[in-house]
């Protein structure tokens, strides 16, 4: 087991797949990551929202869905398996239990995630159609940094730059990238405070 800690689990194959089929109650898909470069697969909305989130985070420097199956003798001669990433029951809390004490065997943390808030889900959705980066133009990129050194209206400092349609993609490309700064936990909007987190 202990091999595991040193496995780049965000390149291995998932062990299940993520099956589409008339009539589902949950939306599967694949995200494209830019934290990875690669796609990622989910099984619902809910493992999207949490995918963005940490292809937003700038400490996350990996993502893998469905890694891995972990099995375990339950004490009757039955064994168990789970999918780390997978939401059970509440049931299946023994399931987790056993997760998270294999992954603190390994230095890993574990948790468990219900929704997160709507209103930073909502902005980071936003941010993460600028995430690729062809959004990355250097000239408007070092004039944003510039004209955000000092905290400034989101649109007064793109227009400020140029023309908005052009400057705007870039401007939400910083964001994602953390480059610029905002206060995500209130919707993003025409008048929000970006400062620049960049040396001009």
């Amino acid at each position: 087991m202990m091999a595991a800690a040193g496995t780049a689990f965000e390149y291995v194959v998932p062990v299940r797949e993520f099956p589409s089929y008339r009539g589902q109650r949950h939306f599967p898909g694949r995200w494209w990551s830019a934290t990875d470069d690669r796609h990622v697969g989910y099984e619902s909305w809910l493992e999207r929202d949490h995918l963005v989130a940490m292809d937003f985070d700038p400490v996350v420097v990996g993502i893998a869905s469905q890694p891995f199956w972990l099995s375990w003798n339950v004490g009757d001669g039955r064994a168990r398996l789970h999918g780390p990433v997978e939401r059970r029951a509440a049931r299946d809390v023994a399931a987790f239990d056993a997760t998270r004490r294999a992954c603190g065997l390994l230095g890993w943390e574990y948790r468990l995630v219900g929704a997160l808030d709507p209103i930073v889900t909502a902005n980071l959705r936003w941010l993460a159609g600028y995430r690729h980066p062809r959004h990355g133009i250097p000239g408007l990129t070092a004039a944003l940094r510039i004209a955000f050194a000092e905290a400034a209206p989101l649109l007064a400092g793109a227009e400020a730059v140029g023309d908005p349609i052009g400057v705007l993609p870039v401007l939400f490309h910083l964001l994602w990238r953390h480059d610029l700064a905002a206060d995500l936990s209130v919707p993003l909007h025409s008048t929000t405070a970006v400062t620049s987190l960049v040396a001009p």
